[in-house]
């Protein structure tokens, strides 16, 4: 898979309508039947449950990033190991590296599965 293909396209595009609190244009990039699965939380079904789902997720956050630092890459699925690194509205720093495993279909994203230390991630956001 070259780093033209619909597949790497629409997952640039989720990175950076993530980074960029642009989430009405991951509307582009999902398909209509998307699933968001993360570790330690119930799924998001369908293109807008999962519209609604980023905001939630990112609103406490003053500055966010995803960096990806690594691809892997067939014409079904991108994995992307990545590091985030943001800044909560109080200052306070968070960072932490995660995989991303994204299933593809025609040119779309249908499924989207993170994982990451969710004990450490939740030690950096708790009061």
């Amino acid at each position: 898979m070259s780093a033209g293909s619909p597949g790497r396209a629409a997952v640039e595009g989720y990175f950076a309508a993530i980074n960029a609190d642009s989430f009405a244009d991951l509307a582009e990039v999902f398909a209509e039947d998307v699933e968001i699965h993360t570790v330690g939380a119930k799924p998001v079904v369908g293109r807008a449950a999962a519209l609604a789902h980023f905001p939630k997720v990112l609103a406490d956050y003053a500055e966010h990033s995803d960096r990806v630092t690594r691809w892997i890459e067939t014409p079904e699925a991108i994995v992307t190991e990545i590091d985030f690194e943001g800044k909560l509205a109080d200052g306070r720093p968070v960072g932490f590296s995660a995989l991303d495993v994204f299933d593809l279909r025609d040119g779309r994203i249908t499924g989207v599965t993170t994982w990451y230390d969710t004990r450490d991630v939740r030690r950096q956001v708790l009061p």
